[in-house]
């Protein structure tokens, strides 16, 4: 298991190190100028103050050096913590903005992903077994699985914000409120919260559910569940170990889905303008703001190679073919 790991490990610090390379290069060879958007953002107009202006904004951004010293300094920076500063919140740090959007899409994230498999398992196991929950289940879960995630935030939005008037349809809380411990303002983050959540848990549901409805009849069809009912065992153990065999793709589909469940988040936090990784990525493109596009872009990096790396220790634990296999190779 340590080479196992080992060998994990290495390959998603090679990931690491080829996605940040590329989350660097692509800012640089967008359209537009960070400078530039600064100095129109003054009143300034004589040109003997803009040299000097500009002078000062290249040396503070880092942009006053080579391309290949611009990518030294930047990892030298990253390992000290520093991702620069913000030129649409300027002169904020970037590390501090993103800090700041970081909870709300982890409040979206974790329970969406989690709900959505734990219900979408359940559901399809229960409708494998029920006709009449797999006439009724099947379909809508193909629904919901090929909805877009903008598509039903906006139907959530219109049909129980707008005119239901039940839940607001942006923003994280309500623009009266200041950011406390009080039950008001809990509850505005709650009532904020729960259309995002409801479009990403809905989607996500979907496709569990019609992924473990199939695996199991296979799994039901397979030579061991024929050879355990010929024995007289009983359909319930049956159906457990083929939960059991169907539920480790599952886990795997969770590792490679990750990727399209935060793309996911963050174009349903544009939706509902909620205050996340999402609506700041949105802000920095339409500001010209590099260097807070290119943090974010991070943090999302490495929240996603971290999910995977827990989801391939959580695959070890749960399937012992695994552990065997490591051992015979040791």
């Amino acid at each position: 298991m340590r080479r196992y790991f080992g060998r994990k490990l290495a390959i998603y610090a090679l990931t690491f190190v080829v996605a940040v390379t590329i989350n660097w290069i692509i800012p640089r060879f967008m359209p537009g100028d960070p400078v530039l958007r600064m100095l129109t953002r003054t009143s300034v107009s004589n040109p003997e103050a803009v040299a000097p202006m500009r002078a000062y904004y290249e040396n503070v951004f880092g942009l006053d050096v080579p391309l290949w010293n611009q990518y030294v300094n930047y990892w030298v920076e990253l390992f000290q913590g520093n991702l620069g500063v913000s030129v649409w919140l300027f002169p904020a740090p970037v590390a501090d903005v993103i800090l700041n959007a970081v909870p709300y899409t982890l409040a979206l994230l974790l329970p969406s992903i989690l709900l959505s498999w734990w219900a979408g398992n359940k559901v399809g196991a229960l409708a494998a077994r029920s006709t009449w929950l797999d006439n009724t289940a099947l379909p809508v879960s193909y629904a919901l699985t090929a909805t877009p995630y903008m598509w039903l935030g906006i139907l959530l939005a219109w049909g129980l914000g707008i005119v239901a008037g039940v839940f607001p349809v942006a923003g994280g809380y309500s623009f009266e409120l200041r950011p406390d411990w009080s039950w008001v303002f809990v509850g505005s983050l709650a009532r904020h919260w729960f259309l995002p959540f409801l479009s990403l848990f809905l989607v996500a549901f979907g496709g569990w559910a019609i992924g473990m409805r199939n695996l199991i009849i296979y799994e039901l069809e397979a030579d061991y569940a024929n050879y355990l009912a010929a024995l007289g065992a009983p359909r319930r153990l049956i159906r457990r170990y083929a939960f059991r065999n169907a539920l480790l793709p599952q886990i795997t589909g969770l590792a490679l889905q990750l990727g399209v469940l935060v793309s996911g988040a963050l174009v349903t936090e544009i939706v509902f303008a909620y205050p996340g990784l999402g609506h700041l990525i949105l802000q920095a493109i339409q500001n010209q703001d590099f260097f807070l596009l290119q943090g974010a872009f991070l943090f999302i990096v490495i929240g996603v190679l971290a999910a995977n790396f827990v989801i391939d220790i959580v695959y070890v634990l749960v399937d012992p073919r695994t552990r065997s296999g490591m051992q015979g190779a040791t």
